[in-house]
């Protein structure tokens, strides 16, 4: 398990670092937008397209994907239904919120945590296509048109044609085809999308510090729910639906953590481009990624 605590101190420490950095004023808010605009606009793309293109999309096409998929529906229609039916939450705070309480950090804490405590790196495929092929076209979508209210042809398309949607695409069509970038694109796309992960990090550190205090215009309640759904229904629906397709294992195992991995960097990145919910994303990313480390060793002891 070691490498679930050395994966979450490298996470941290990053973080630490744009809270330094916005503690001894070299930094402010402005700049944690910037490093957002960019990570959105183009690091995260980079980094999007060079995973998919070598990734091999056959490993979707598992029941793993299945008790990955019931794992996310789950957690995802409670929320949606409290947001819109309880608390009377717009859209684009509903799909921050949504997105708090079931899009796992399979990125830059998953793929360290498959390869040292899994054994593979290839266990949390299903989950990163998953959410790069369907939930990230979907949100950014549905965050796009509450944006632009527009409801003209061309502004129901322009989420077809954000930097994410086109890398996501391009990626899939490239990993179907076993196509691979030439090697002067894919040296320079590789090492933008080096950008991503870090510049994620830095302006969350910087928003902790700078942003204001834990549930700041928020309820309070709504933080916890969110990471409620997130550590504890998430990870519940997705073991007990691996259980019931048969698996057992390692592959049981792999459902189970990477089920339990804390909301994902992103999410705040998506919250701050269309300035809807950041206290949300921001507050559900701190509680789910301190708290989800016991939660992930005790479901090793009890799996592995």
């Amino acid at each position: 398990m070691g490498g679930v605590l050395e994966g979450f101190a490298t996470i941290g420490a990053v973080i630490a670092v744009g809270a330094l950095l916005a503690q001894l004023r070299i930094v402010d808010l402005a700049a944690a937008e910037v490093l957002s605009r960019l990570a959105f606009f183009v690091a995260s793309p980079a980094l999007i397209l060079s995973l998919m293109a070598g990734t091999d999309v056959s490993h979707v096409l598992s029941r793993q994907l299945v008790a990955t998929i019931l794992g996310v529906v789950v957690p995802l229609a409670v929320y949606v239904f409290c947001a819109r039916k309880i608390w009377q939450r717009g859209l684009g705070h509903t799909v921050v919120g949504g997105f708090s309480s079931a899009y796992v950090n399979a990125g830059n804490l998953g793929l360290p945590v498959a390869a040292y405590v899994l054994g593979n790196a290839t266990y949390v495929v299903p989950t990163l296509l998953l959410q790069l092929c369907v939930l990230t076209p979907i949100g950014v979508s549905l965050l796009d048109h509450d944006a632009n209210r527009n409801r003209s042809r061309a502004a129901l398309l322009r989420p077809l044609a954000t930097p994410l949607t086109v890398a996501m695409l391009l990626g899939l069509l490239l990993s179907l085809t076993g196509t691979a970038l030439p090697g002067p694109v894919a040296a320079p796309v590789e090492l933008i999308g080096a950008m991503a992960v870090p510049s994620m990090l830095v302006a969350y550190g910087i928003s902790l510090r700078l942003g204001g205090g834990f549930g700041a215009g928020e309820a309070r309640s709504e933080i916890v729910v969110t990471s409620t759904l997130k550590l504890i229904v998430q990870p519940a629906v997705a073991t007990a639906a691996a259980l019931a397709l048969g698996l057992s294992g390692q592959a049981l195992l792999a459902v189970a953590i990477v089920s339990a991995l804390p909301t994902a960097q992103n999410v705040f990145t998506y919250a701050s481009r269309y300035d809807r919910a950041q206290i949300l994303a921001r507050d559900t990313i701190l509680v789910t990624t301190v708290l989800c480390v016991p939660i992930m060793l005790g479901i090793a002891a009890v799996l592995g």
